[in-house]
């Protein structure tokens, strides 16, 4: 690996472990840990947290975690901020996004509701989709009992998170149901067919690399299925043909990242359809550095992320 990192990220990569989710039950042993001890440190002052079980999309369907984050004082109605967590569509839950949610909440201010999808492989796709559109739909229809400003309503993912929240905007246009007013995508998983030059390249870089992308694709379409003709833009939104009429959006893309080329392609593909696009490519930088919060450039990413948040909120 001789990527040119920004110098912090460089020496915090060094230390970070591997994650390879060839081996699916270390993976998530290890994230649990991980996620175990920042949520016993978690600082929830001045935020209302709980959790509800809401309906599944379909008759027969589980019913779907959610995570609701309130400012304590906050009066009025607030924006509400949506948030679908990363994972290459195999790790994870709520609790991935637990500091980064206690802040949009304090400082946009914002209700923010997080989403705990199943995951693949045992869950394949449409499942952890109909979780994220399930979610979507009961935070709109319960909006005055949440507090919040049914016409300011936010999308927001992260990599596969991001994925499924461009899935789920597809999914509300199509289908006519509640339009977000901005769309927020970091870092998003959106091509299974993997064929840009970023995903064919970054075959060793930090945190993501090619390998775990094609092993979540595989999980989430099933084994044999990314790259056919057969997969809905619904499942990878970078197959969309028509694009228009899509919430106004931000992509963040980084530089050594094998999903780089593909947030690049879908934003100038938006922003071709007439959509209002906001892009951010962040150099030196690799897939999830944004959590090396001491880092200027986490920081940066995170605050601009924050901005962009606001101020899609407030069109």
């Amino acid at each position: 690996m001789g990527y040119p990192l920004d110098p912090e990220l460089a020496a915090a990569a060094a230390m970070l472990a591997e994650i390879d989710i060839s081996d699916l039950p270390a993976a998530r042993a290890a994230q649990a840990a991980e996620l175990a001890a920042a949520m016993a440190a978690a600082d929830e002052r001045g935020v209302a947290v709980r959790e509800v079980l809401v309906p599944g999309r379909s008759a027969g369907d589980p019913k779907v975690p959610l995570r609701i984050y309130r400012p304590e004082g906050a009066g009025g109605p607030l924006p509400a901020v949506y948030g679908v967590h990363g994972g290459g569509f195999v790790l994870g839950s709520f609790d991935v996004d637990h500091d980064l949610n206690l802040r949009f909440a304090r400082e946009l201010p914002a209700v923010v509701v997080a989403v705990d999808y199943r995951l693949a492989p045992e869950h394949p796709y449409p499942a952890p989709l109909d979780d994220v559109y399930a979610g979507w739909l009961w935070l709109a229809e319960h909006a005055a009992e949440l507090g919040v400003d049914p016409e300011r309503l936010a999308l927001w993912g992260d990599s596969a998170g991001a994925g499924l929240a461009a899935g789920a905007a597809l999914l509300a246009r199509d289908l006519g149901g509640p339009a977000a007013r901005h769309l927020h995508l970091h870092s998003p998983a959106l091509d299974d067919r993997l064929a840009t030059a970023s995903a064919r390249g970054f075959t060793d870089t930090p945190v993501w690399n090619r390998r775990n992308a094609e092993l979540s694709w595989a999980a989430y379409l099933g084994p044999g299925v990314p790259g056919t003709a057969d997969v809905p833009a619904w499942a990878a939104p970078a197959r969309a043909t028509q694009l228009g009429g899509l919430p106004p959006t931000f992509v963040a893309a980084m530089e050594f990242d094998p999903l780089r080329d593909e947030a690049l392609a879908f934003a100038e593909a938006l922003r071709a359809a007439g959509v209002d696009v906001q892009l951010r490519l962040y150099p030196g930088t690799f897939h999830g550095c944004a959590a090396i919060v001491h880092s200027g450039i986490g920081q940066r990413i995170n605050a601009e992320g924050l901005a962009a948040l606001a101020a899609g909120l407030a069109r």
